[in-house]
């Protein structure tokens, strides 16, 4: 199996981490799965830290105050089913005997189904003197929950730390945006008694919220302040019907349907974090689509598609129903610095999209525009293409019949995830991508023969 690919070992959060007086935490890979109907959201996320294991929390802003049934724990498997289907894949396809060739149907293609879309402990006496207020209180699994609202950001941060909570620098000056717009705070704290640890490093439970906000957006800014160097954020949105991007940031589709080495195999993941990291130095500050496509189907698909369940599990029993094929599952991809990241993202509808489909023709070669449809079929897809070496000794041999490996009479190839930053171990650095590509990527040149290897990493000139 193709290894977990990860970019870096810090990620970004739509909150910050907080722990016991000296403490120093980092988060470092976070999942998050934002379920979007009329003005409902149904945010769950996924968080790993790195740190002391010591009594610790989590702060995220939220739109209202919520109540014990708004708060829930998910399974854990049901992040790692929805990062396989959405992350970019590696096909590979095999040519078949041109003078045995056999004829095969394309495989059929699952047409979206029609429907309407529906709208959507006590604070201590000084906190009312900070103007902080616990609007609600209540334990969910290893979490004690408190929602907070506040007048002023420096009681809040005063607040925090006289709670003994180890609030990171520049908070104050972030949360006070957030406090302006009469924001409110989830914070989870964690009671250690009540968590698994595995060595030093915690293994919490996803949390799920549930709340009504007109504006669809994720708040990541917090996630920078105890963020390490430059940070990658995975968000996966799951619509009626409707594909996601982001209102407030450029917007780009991933290079997709490339034909590349064999090689690449050995190392996909690094091979896509190198693709990634190109276009986003041809492309600033931009927000990445990797992936738009129903969620009960994929074409290839590296693993199983999500389920009724996975799909309840994730908010449909909120705003259901809890169908795959009417939920269209998009996945952004951002990376960015704390100098880099003015504001939130805020997410707005899009035009369906199609790419990364198709089969390769006669002479090898796929489609690689991405293009507008009425449907959402896109992916970052990249293929490997093994041509016919035996002999060919009939009059009119058919070339360019593609299919799965020798000898499986299948026309589907073999499917490999690059799956999101669930793991530790970074991937092996890509050293020259342009050896590992059959075709052209924009804006990539080959490095000339002996140049020297540009930061180290990734050697390439840029048009």
């Amino acid at each position: 199996m193709i290894p977990l690919l990860m970019a870096s070992v810090a990620h970004a959060f739509c909150g910050f981490y907080v722990g016991g007086a000296g403490a120093e935490m980092y988060n470092d890979a976070t999942v998050v799965v934002m379920m979007r109907d009329g003005s409902r959201t149904v945010l769950s996320m996924q968080n790993s830290y790195e740190g002391p294991a010591r009594d610790f929390a989590l702060v995220v802003p939220v739109p209202e105050v919520l109540d014990e049934e708004d708060v829930r724990t998910l399974p854990r498997e049901v992040f790692a089913r929805v990062d396989q289907l959405a992350a970019p894949r590696l096909v590979e396809y095999w040519e078949r005997d041109p003078c045995q060739p056999y004829l095969y149907e394309e495989m059929s293609r699952a047409m979206p189904v029609k429907m309407s879309r529906k709208g959507g402990a006590p604070p201590p006496m000084a906190a009312q003197d900070l103007g902080v207020t616990i609007e609600a209180e209540f334990a969910v699994a290893e979490y004690d929950i408190v929602i907070l609202s506040a007048k002023d950001s420096s009681g809040l941060d005063t607040w925090l730390r006289q709670e003994k909570y180890n609030i990171p620098a520049g908070a104050e000056s972030v949360l006070r945006g957030y406090v302006q717009q009469g924001t409110k705070f989830f914070v989870a704290k964690v009671d250690p008694k009540r968590v698994t640890f595995e060595g030093d490093r915690a293994v919490l439970s996803p949390l799920r919220i549930a709340y009504d906000d007109e504006r669809f957006s994720l708040p990541v800014r917090l996630g920078l302040l105890n963020a390490k160097g430059e940070q990658d954020l995975l968000v996966h949105i799951l619509a009626k019907e409707q594909r996601y991007e982001v209102a407030n940031y450029p917007n780009v589709t991933v290079p997709t349907n490339l034909v590349v080495s064999e090689k690449v195999a050995d190392n996909f993941p690094g091979f896509y974090d190198a693709v990634l990291g190109h276009t986003f130095r041809r492309n600033p500050k931009a927000v990445v689509t990797e992936y738009a496509w129903q969620a009960g189907s994929c074409d290839p698909c590296p693993g199983p598609t999500l389920t009724g369940d996975d799909v309840a599990t994730l908010g449909a029993d909120l705003i259901g129903p809890p169908a795959p094929m009417i939920w269209t599952l998009t996945r952004l991809h951002a990376r960015y610095t704390a100098q880099t990241l003015e504001e939130d993202l805020v997410f707005r509808k899009a035009e369906p999209l199609i790419g990364g489909r198709g089969t390769p023709s006669a002479e090898g070669k796929l489609q690689e525009a991405t293009q507008p449809s009425s449907i959402n079929q896109f992916q970052g897809r990249y293929a490997i293409l093994h041509r016919w070496e035996g002999a060919m000794k009939c009059e009119q041999p058919q070339r360019g019949l593609w299919g799965g490996p020798p000898n499986s009479n299948s026309d589907k190839p073999v499917a490999k995830a690059a799956e999101g930053r669930l793991e530790l171990a970074a991937p092996a650095p890509v050293r020259d991508l342009a050896a590992l590509l059959v075709d052209d990527l924009p804006g990539l040149k080959a490095r000339p023969a002996g140049s020297p290897a540009s930061n180290g990493l990734i050697p390439e000139l840029t048009e």
